[in-house]
């Protein structure tokens, strides 16, 4: 098993940034198609039409959202930046040998478009089922 370690500075707060994370429409916004959330399970639909129902498994507004994600585990780590903003640090641990280089690609995906979306309220994905990341697209 891997672990996947991203670091991503944004210029929003953490406050805003956890709301992206936590929340059915923030996760809309940037991750999935639809993510909502019952009794700490995510309903995550993408583009392609893969489900996944992930349990959230630490919420610490605004510090730490963390969740069981494809079967392996998921932390955002949120701090304050020194220059204002939000230093974000995703790891992605037990990733299998077999899946890290496409899940380590993803995460890239995913956090550039939350980039996108909190500091610039711009949704960089085509949202097209037929150009998905099946098809080699990388703004699925």
């Amino acid at each position: 098993m891997k672990v996947i370690t991203w670091k991503l500075h944004l210029k929003s707060d953490p406050n805003a940034i956890f709301d992206l994370l936590s929340t059915s429409e923030g996760r809309k916004k940037f991750w999935a198609e639809t993510a909502t959330e019952d009794k700490g399970i995510i309903h995550f639909v993408f583009p392609n039409g893969q489900a996944y129902d992930s349990k959230i498994i630490k919420a610490i507004p605004p510090r730490a959202f963390h969740l069981d994600y494809f079967n392996s585990l998921v932390k955002f780590h949120l701090e304050p930046s020194e220059n204002r903003g939000t230093d974000l640090i995703l790891i992605n641990e037990n990733v299998t040998e077999s899946d890290f280089p496409e899940v380590n690609a993803g995460w890239i995906s995913v956090l550039m478009n939350l980039k996108a979306v909190a500091d610039f309220q711009c949704d960089l994905r085509n949202h097209n089922p037929k150009k998905t990341w099946d098809q080699g697209y990388v703004d699925n």
